[in-house]
């Protein structure tokens, strides 16, 4: 179907459930809309695995491009794609050899470009990652730093270390590896150790040398003027290094020395340094925005770190503005299938509480980098996590194939492992590190590699559920999570969902519910039930409202149906239930 179709529809879906015209809201008005990231949905894309063009097994830009149409016809109208960048492979494009050319397996320039112009076609807004910590050590940049040719001898991080009697020469510091053992490696040409925070594949840029920030800049104007809508930048918080390299505390945690939790990391992470960068940036995508037409663009940062800290990211104690918004990890970090529902309104009131006010707020369901939520919370919650992920306020962040509940395919031999992290962890344990259950190919449908290669292999091997499991199959069902999702996305065009009030609360230890309330508009109320069990509650007093109530999304085996009235005082929910409830407004 179409995307005006879609349109249609679902606004006559609205409409039957009682919704009057005023109540409704385009999400992108025309034109330039400076506020038009504040309510979006952002789906990720992991491009190896999306969709496949040609046959030779791994996702590539073609093959996304061909799969715009689905976005359009689901209601996402903004994409991120994960490192699409040239890159010898060694973190998965997260080790960037040309920041202005394309991985020849993904496609070309023109392909990027096709790509830019038929998702601009369909109002769908392209969002990039961009890799600012490191490059690879094949970047041409690294190659001129190590023979020190002039204007590169400082571009990257590089120390003497220490000489020792006998003759050894060792790091400069302590300093740890995210991916374990020391952060710093010998170069025998420079004759210098030079630091990686990641694999040492992906050598840390010296921020501290203008020159690397101008080559930075240079890049984001290249791709901007390519026409993307935003950067999502990669871990932000390694790209400053205390500049007087002390040593690290111990942190008690773990007598492994090469374990990245041997140690506090108060002198590699979130320095003074990062936030000014960040507000750098934010202001050159402001001027660009102002310069050029089309939407605001914008800048939305990953960064696992303390809550207070992430909070600079979106602005200074001066009021200096930074990204539009760091990602809320909560969901990932804090969060799972034996939280309670207290847990659950504990971290998201936290989120708001601390936020700056004026800003909007965000919430990650998952990423590449950790299991699906059907993995992490139960694949009966697969449902109600969407609910609540779509009728929070503010941002909701989509991973690839989370809209069909797709699930970690954890029996990956380690033969066909590939997630380096994983394979240096050897056959015995590899399995529960690696990250390459969360990144097999999307499940289109049950023909051969799900739909989405045509060769005889793929990089990842397809979760076998996929015959059962895909979206031809969901699209067909009467009921299925990819049309509870579609629904959700339907519903978050709705003023009250957009600019409404925001209350949660606790009904017991296993269900919470979440309001959101707007003057002269019905309100919409969301319940779930994060327990094995059926529970039964009473939201009289949470609604304040006597009058019965119209269900608007229910779940795939939920026991009612869209449409149905219930009683505020006897609502029943079976195990990992949610329901998305309307309450007419007060005429």
């Amino acid at each position: 179907m179409g995307l005006k179709w879609c349109l249609v529809f679902g606004l006559s879906v609205v409409l039957s459930m009682g919704w009057t015209r005023s109540e409704l809201i385009r999400a992108h008005p025309p034109g330039k809309n400076d506020n038009w990231w504040r309510h979006e949905v952002f789906y990720q894309i992991y491009p190896r695995s999306f969709k496949d063009s040609n046959g030779d097994g791994i996702g590539d830009l073609k093959g996304i491009t061909s799969k715009l149409q689905y976005f359009a016809d689901t209601g996402i109208t903004s994409v991120w794609l994960s490192p699409i960048f040239q890159s010898p492979m060694v973190d998965f494009g997260y080790d960037i050899s040309d920041y202005r050319a394309i991985q020849p397996e993904y496609g070309t320039l023109k392909d990027f470009d096709e790509l830019i112009a038929k998702a601009k076609r369909l109002g769908i807004k392209i969002i990039l990652d961009f890799v600012p910590n490191h490059s690879s050590d094949q970047h041409e940049w690294f190659i001129k730093s190590v023979a020190k040719e002039p204007g590169y001898e400082n571009f990257y991080v590089w120390e003497d270390g220490t000489l020792l009697e006998n003759g050894t020469r060792v790091p400069p510091n302590n300093w740890i590896s995210v991916f374990s053992g020391s952060a710093w490696e010998w170069n025998e040409q420079r004759q210098q150790f030079y630091l990686h925070q990641f694999t040492k594949g992906q050598p840390d840029l010296n921020y501290r040398n203008p020159k690397v920030l101008q080559a930075m800049d240079d890049i984001l104007i290249y791709w901007l003027n390519r026409g993307v809508a935003g950067f999502r930048i990669d871990a932000v918080i390694y790209v400053f290094e205390d500049k007087d390299l002390r040593d690290e505390p111990l942190s008690g945690t773990t007598s492994d020395p090469n374990s990245v939790d041997y140690l506090q990391h108060i002198y590699t992470r979130n320095q003074a340094e990062c936030y000014p960068l960040i507000q750098h940036w934010r202001q050159l995508l402001d001027n660009y925005s102002a310069m050029n037409s089309g939407p605001v663009r914008i800048m939305m940062i990953e960064a696992y770190s303390d809550l207070k800290l992430l909070m600079n990211y979106y602005e200074d104690d001066r009021g200096v503005q930074g990204a539009q918004f760091p990602f809320n990890f909560d969901f990932i970090t804090d969060l799972n299938e034996n939280s309670t529902a207290q847990d659950f309104v504990f971290y998201i009131e936290r989120w708001l509480i601390y936020m700056p006010v004026g800003h909007a707020p965000n919430w990650v369901m998952g990423n590449h980098d950790n299991p699906r939520v059907a993995s992490r919370y139960g694949v009966r919650s697969v449902d109600a996590m969407n609910m609540l992920l779509m009728t929070l306020p503010g941002i909701a962040v989509t991973y690839y194939g989370e809209e069909l509940g797709m699930e970690d395919y954890r029996d990956i031999s380690f033969e066909e492992t590939v997630d380096q992290p994983a394979c240096d962890a050897g056959s015995d344990n590899y399995k529960w590190i690696s990250r390459d259950p969360e990144r097999t190919p999307m499940q289109w449908s049950d023909e051969r590699n799900a739909g989405f290669s045509s060769g005889d292999s793929t990089w990842l091997p397809v979760h076998p559920n996929y015959r059962e499991l895909n979206l031809r199959a969901q699209q067909r069902a009467s009921r299925s999570h990819y049309k509870v999702y579609q629904s959700l996305l339907k519903l978050r065009n709705l003023h009250v969902l957009q600019e409404g009030s925001f209350t949660a609360q606790a009904l017991n230890s296993r269900v919470f519910a979440l309001k959101r309330e707007l003057k002269g508009h019905s309100t919409v109320l969301t319940i779930i039930n994060v327990s094995n069990r059926s529970q039964q509650v009473n939201v009289s007093d949470f609604i304040n409202l006597p009058n019965r109530l119209t269900l608007l999304v229910v779940g795939v085996n939920s026991q009612y149906r869209v449409g149905e009235r219930l009683r505020p005082d006897d609502i029943n929910l079976s195990p990992y239930e949610g329901l998305v409830i309307m309450l007419k407004a007060h005429k």
